[in-house]
């Protein structure tokens, strides 16, 4: 049993880029999960199309009832193989990537085709799929739930990512992470005047010095 998902959004930039912040993306401060990224391999084939391969090392905390599948002393680390097809004829960049350790606790892959929108100028289409699946006996089900649960929360930062590298390269903050921002510092401080609000209700014990 494979959990499959696939979400659909429309980049307010121009495909070119896009492409462009796609190489630029990290590091960025959505994305510190991030450790390293190499290039092992590139090409330009006879239809003018860039294929490349690209090795990245990723961390990511795993919740305590996992550390029981990990023998001891195994790295944290994850491994991941980032292969691309860059196509400026077709004007389109697909991605493909998948896990090469840990696959018997968890396999992750992901296809992401990046296209010129058709029905909005200026505008870039994003498709991502992911398939997940596992291999431990007896919990591959709950496991599968938990990586599709933490694939959902980490292509969010992955989207913010990629819109810090285009703003990077407009040299502006896109308004989308300027609403975050600033609603990130009105919870916060509506959080404050709560508890502020609370201290100041709450009766206090007089201290005692003797």
């Amino acid at each position: 049993m494979v959990k499959y998902f696939c979400s659909n959004a429309d980049i307010k930039s121009t495909w070119d880029h896009v492409v462009s912040a796609f190489w630029q993306r990290y590091p960025n401060p959505f994305s510190t999960h991030v450790l390293t990224e190499d290039v092992v391999y590139r090409e330009v084939t006879g239809d003018h199309r860039l294929l490349s391969r690209r090795l990245l090392m990723k961390t990511n905390r795993l919740p305590r009832w996992a550390e029981r599948f990990f023998p001891a002393g195994m790295s944290r680390s994850v491994y991941i193989i980032e292969d691309s097809i860059v196509d400026p004829v077709n004007r389109s960049l697909t991605t493909y990537t998948w896990n090469l350790n840990h696959k018997t606790l968890m396999s992750v892959e992901e296809r992401c085709t990046f296209r010129d929108s058709v029905e909005q100028p200026s505008t870039t289409h994003l498709k991502r799929e992911a398939w997940i699946s596992s291999n431990v006996f007896g919990f591959s089900r709950p496991i599968q739930e938990f990586g599709l649960a933490r694939f959902k929360k980490n292509q969010a930062k992955t989207m913010k990512g990629l819109e810090y590298a285009l703003s990077n390269l407009q040299g502006e903050m896109p308004q989308r992470l300027l609403r975050d921002t600033v609603k990130d510092a009105s919870e916060k401080a509506r959080e404050a005047a709560k508890s502020l609000a609370s201290a100041a209700t709450v009766p206090q014990k007089p201290q005692q010095y003797v």
